[in-house]
């Protein structure tokens, strides 16, 4: 039997696609393991994988009072490179791949490691926007503005590599060189490497020619079983649809989810608001609010009358193959891609900035409550593309199995 060792650093939001990825892997008869931060342990042992605890808890950052500065990611990023060669020797010991996906100081640390002991190493994004391309911009460096005033998309993916080995290249080749390896000039390749995996829908996201050989398997999502709570069952079943709200592993924009639940109920809509992991909380205590935490979204968006979300990966992909039209209010990172993408295929609607207003919120609304957004909504779902995750598990075994060289070019 051949052991994979999967790993990530971040939120459920990185953690839940290697869920589903490692649940595959075993039904074609692999042992999957899982380093991720300890957050994950009770998801974790839900699905019978096991667990190596790895970093601080990803949900620390949420409650900090004062948000990071510079240094503290500097900091941070460094942490991220360093605990790949303290951690994953002794996890990797005996496996036949190492999969990572997420941050790239992480994901540079875990192929030096790889290299090392001469395993396989892939890497998987969860949206095209990240992969080196001529046909779209990259997001700026994390902690980073925006350049200005250049349009020239080859320069500012240049610009992003450059920044990459400005904030990684010395911690990363101070520990490489401890342990024997050459230093790494090209951080976006090498940890990319040359055929990395989209695991993405190709409807929702479809992947343009890149500048690496990637290959896009669709969407790693783990099919859902667990009902809902009675007492959740029970406020779906004494009113029309609501409306879902939540942000989450990320901070709510302040007084969003009273500005939101405001325009909700202009929309004469209910609302069930996911409490995250902020703990967000009702303004108030009428009967047209219900307050969730953990939840089937699977289950829940089919039943729901819009999805209002930050625009992470997994929560757009999942509201899109539940046919349930969307308001993205996208905060950073990958989120205004997918935001654009639920625009422009008719079945939601981007919001303008990270912060709602009661007006841009109650005009989003009125679009995406609108009858022919559902119905756009519904024929998009029909067309959600095949189960990424075992795609991409099929595509690693076979790759072992062919015995390619230790690590991708």
């Amino acid at each position: 039997m051949k052991r994979v060792l999967l790993s990530t650093l971040g939120s459920r939001g990185d953690v839940e696609p290697l869920v589903a990825l490692a649940v595959r892997l075993r039904d074609l008869g692999a042992e999957p393991l899982m380093c991720a931060p300890p957050d994950c342990a009770d998801r974790l042992e839900e699905v019978g994988v096991p667990h190596v605890p790895v970093g601080p808890s990803a949900r620390a950052p949420i409650h900090r009072e004062k948000p990071l500065t510079p240094e503290d990611m500097r900091r941070l990023m460094a942490e991220a490179i360093a605990m790949p060669f303290d951690r994953i020797p002794a996890a990797a010991e005996g496996c036949a791949a190492v999969v990572t996906t997420g941050l790239l100081a992480a994901a540079i640390g875990v192929r030096s490691v790889a290299e090392k002991l001469g395993i396989p190493y892939f890497y998987a994004f969860h949206c095209p926007s990240y992969v080196p391309s001529p046909y779209y911009p990259p997001p700026p460096p994390l902690g980073e503005p925006p350049a200005e005033d250049v349009t020239d998309i080859r320069a500012l993916w240049e610009r992003n590599n450059r920044s990459a080995y400005q904030r990684y290249g010395g911690p990363l080749n101070s520990h490489r060189a401890a342990i024997g390896l050459p230093p790494v000039e090209d951080i976006f390749t090498f940890g990319y490497t040359d055929h990395p995996w989209v695991a993405a829908d190709s409807v929702l996201a479809p992947m343009q020619p890149t500048d690496l050989g990637a290959v896009q398997t669709g969407a790693w999502i783990l099919p859902d079983e667990r009902p809902l709570s009675p007492e959740l069952e029970a406020f779906l079943d004494t009113g029309t649809p609501p409306v879902y709200l939540g942000f989450g592993s990320l901070r709510a924009p302040a007084d969003a989810v009273r500005v939101s639940i405001d325009a909700i109920r202009a929309q004469g809509r209910r609302v069930i608001l996911s409490r995250g992991w902020a703990d967000l909380v009702l303004p108030d205590d009428r009967e047209d609010c219900f307050a969730t935490g953990e939840v089937n979204q699977q289950v829940l968006f089919g039943r729901v009358a819009a999805v209002i979300h930050h625009g992470g990966a997994g929560t757009t992909h999942v509201a899109m193959q539940a046919g349930a039209p969307q308001v993205l209010v996208p905060q950073m990172a990958d989120q205004p891609y997918y935001a654009g993408r639920v625009a422009e295929l008719g079945i939601g609607v981007a919001h303008d900035g990270p912060v709602p207003t009661f007006d841009s919120l109650s005009a989003a609304l009125v679009t995406a409550l609108a009858p022919e957004t559902r119905a756009r909504a519904e024929a998009v779902a029909r067309t959600a593309g095949a189960d990424g995750a075992a795609v991409a598990a099929k595509l690693l075994l076979d790759a072992v199995s062919r015995e390619k060289p230790a690590v991708p070019a």
